[in-house]
């Protein structure tokens, strides 16, 4: 009976995901997802995979990034006010073909800030009630639409700038919005 319970125990703890591999995931959040979208636009562009190449079309990718990718491009060096520069730990195993994820552990080992980063909770508009954010959430909303709102002052100027410029950034939300 015992070794039957012992053998139950081991068969479950092997069914379990292996919680080292998942809290990497989760842990590399940034650094694995920007550099798994980036390989992916090297191989659909037919960019050579050398270093240099790397480094160049990185460079111009980092250009465009917002919010926390253009955070994980100023730490590893691709950013032009990059106090350090760290893409050739990129660039290299990358030329390689080397997996992200691997090149996210060893970026870890030199900055543990590049595995810090997090992407921000995003929002679905089609069911959050706008009257209960913050105003702090509603700018966020607003400046991830590359929009502002001059002369808002109050929580209901946001809300309704948000709900007017809902049908151009977020027509699925806008029109689950006029549903109910």
């Amino acid at each position: 009976m015992l070794c039957f319970s012992g053998l139950s125990v081991a068969l479950a703890l092997a069914l379990v995901p292996g919680s080292g591999e998942a809290a990497r995931d989760r842990d590399c959040e940034v650094c694995v997802t920007f550099l798994g979208k980036f390989y992916q636009s090297l191989k659909d562009n037919d960019v050579k995979f050398t270093s240099t190449d790397i480094e160049k079309a990185l460079v111009k990718t980092c250009r465009d990034a917002k919010g926390k990718e253009n955070r994980f491009c100023y730490y590893i060096g691709a950013t032009s006010d990059a106090a350090t520069k760290i893409i050739n730990e990129v660039s290299k195993p990358l030329s390689y073909h080397a997996p992200v994820e691997k090149i996210c552990e060893k970026l870890k080992k030199k900055d543990s800030q590049i595995c810090e980063l997090k992407y921000d909770k995003q929002l679905d508009l089609t069911t959050v009630d706008l009257k209960k954010l913050k105003v702090k959430d509603l700018k966020k909303i607003l400046e991830e639409w590359g929009e502002s709102c001059k002369g808002c002052a109050e929580k209901s100027d946001f809300i309704r700038k948000i709900t007017e410029l809902m049908p151009k950034y977020a027509p699925a939300a806008a029109r689950a919005r006029t549903d109910l």
